[in-house]
């Protein structure tokens, strides 16, 4: 029943397998949309000031499918060496050797992308809507992110 049991720890492949290949299909997703939108830019030859700001949003837009593609990647790298094979070569900063250092490593990138999010918004602001209420949302919410990992790290 042991071996059994221990063997089941490989049904994570399925998890690590389709966490890797999400990461590459939005990297080359987001490397395709710079490509695109980089083409595009340079076929019409002129950026005025309302344009650099709307292609400033859509670079940052693209920048936000590079830190997704990330997350995945990390879940992935992750899943695999918690529960497959912990000698991983990877950099001091990315390896895993409990959950949380995973939840860690996570709930870092995900502060990341919400402030690339707000910071998007900021760069499309008309003047008109209140950006407030969404700042104050996202704060709350990394403020109790940033808690949470102070919390794991002091224990």
């Amino acid at each position: 029943m042991n071996t059994l049991l221990g063997a089941t720890r490989y049904m994570i492949y399925l998890a690590v397998l389709g966490a890797l290949l999400a990461a590459v299909t939005i990297l080359i997703y987001g490397f395709a949309e710079a490509v695109q939108l980089i083409l595009t830019t340079i076929e019409s030859g002129e950026i005025s000031r309302k344009g650099a700001k709307a292609l400033a949003l859509e670079f940052i837009e693209i920048i936000d499918l590079f830190l997704l593609g990330t997350v995945f990647f990390i879940v992935g790298l992750g899943l695999y060496e918690l529960f497959i094979d912990s000698d991983v070569p990877v950099p001091p900063w990315l390896a895993i050797k409990t959950l949380d250092d995973l939840k860690n490593k996570l709930v870092g990138v995900v502060i990341l992308v919400l402030a690339v999010l707000f910071l998007g918004q900021v760069v499309t602001w008309d003047g008109e809507r209140d950006l407030m209420g969404y700042g104050i949302a996202i704060a709350l919410v990394i403020a109790a992110l940033t808690w949470f990992l102070g919390g794991k790290s002091s224990k």
